[in-house]
């Protein structure tokens, strides 16, 4: 019955709120297992929407997609905010905690690696790094056969008439997206005439702002290592701020960038 059902129930609070276990007496741990659980919950809300999102891009539905796509980059917001909570602990107060993290890193969060690879931001070597748990390892490889979101956008450009040669339909899904002069010009057509193409320009429109917010989701994370560690290693062994410095230069839809100087 509906009338048995409990708010702590419902939510399964007593599972979420038991979840945290620091490994030292450091007052600041709660606060890094909280921001990064929170900020996985999140991300599991973005993943939820977003395949419904790019189901409904291939069946030519767009307009319950730009719901979905707005309300994704809404949740980004909140993952970018989380960084200004992270931000107050200081590089003694990470001092304390880092010893208990082992090898552990945001480095191997499998759903963010998800996103990446449903935006278009593919890299087959990054699953390795996953192959300690097969399953999360086979949803990943599985994800690369797919077309990403943006291959779909693509994919029904050329269905609505646009020129978009068959070497472009056809390229390996598994691969970073790659800049296509023919692409931007089919953006550029949408671009300059928005009220002969509505639906497909306020869907580009939406591609461009999760683009911005995750990119700002990177920045902050660049700056909050930054401002914490330094330019320490981080605690997966990747270079740090250089590395995170690195992704920052990589564009999930890059003709939707380009086109801005074409029109």
């Amino acid at each position: 019955m509906a009338s048995d059902v409990t708010y702590s129930g419902y939510l399964d609070l007593d599972r979420i709120l038991s979840a945290q276990h620091p490994a030292s007496d450091a007052h600041d741990e709660m606060l890094f297992i909280i921001v990064h659980q929170a900020s996985e919950l999140w991300l599991k809300l973005c993943l939820h929407e977003l395949f419904e999102a790019r189901m409904c891009i291939q069946e030519d539905r767009l307009r319950p997609s730009f719901k979905m796509l707005a309300r994704v980059a809404r949740a980004q917001g909140q993952l970018i905010q989380s960084w200004d909570v992270l931000s107050t602990m200081t590089p003694h107060d990470y001092s304390t905690i880092r010893p208990h993290l082992g090898g552990s890193s945001g480095f191997q969060s499998a759903q963010y690696r998800m996103m990446e690879f449903l935006l278009g931001g593919r890299n087959p070597d990054m699953v390795t790094m996953h192959e300690a748990t097969p399953e999360v390892a086979r949803e990943l490889r599985e994800e690369l056969d797919r077309k990403s979101i943006y291959a779909e956008v693509i994919a029904l450009l050329a269905r609505r008439e646009f020129d978009i040669p068959d070497e472009i339909l056809a390229r390996d899904h598994g691969s970073p997206w790659e800049h296509s002069p023919a692409v931007e010009a089919a953006w550029a057509q949408i671009y300059r005439d928005p009220k002969e193409y509505w639906d497909l320009y306020e869907l580009a429109e939406k591609l461009v702002d999760l683009e911005y917010h995750f990119q700002r989701w990177r920045f902050g994370h660049l700056k909050t290592v930054e401002r914490i560690i330094g330019f320490k290693k981080g605690t997966g062994g990747t270079p740090g701020v250089p590395y995170l410095a690195n992704v920052l230069k990589a564009a999930f839809f890059p003709e939707l960038l380009s086109v801005r100087t074409a029109i």
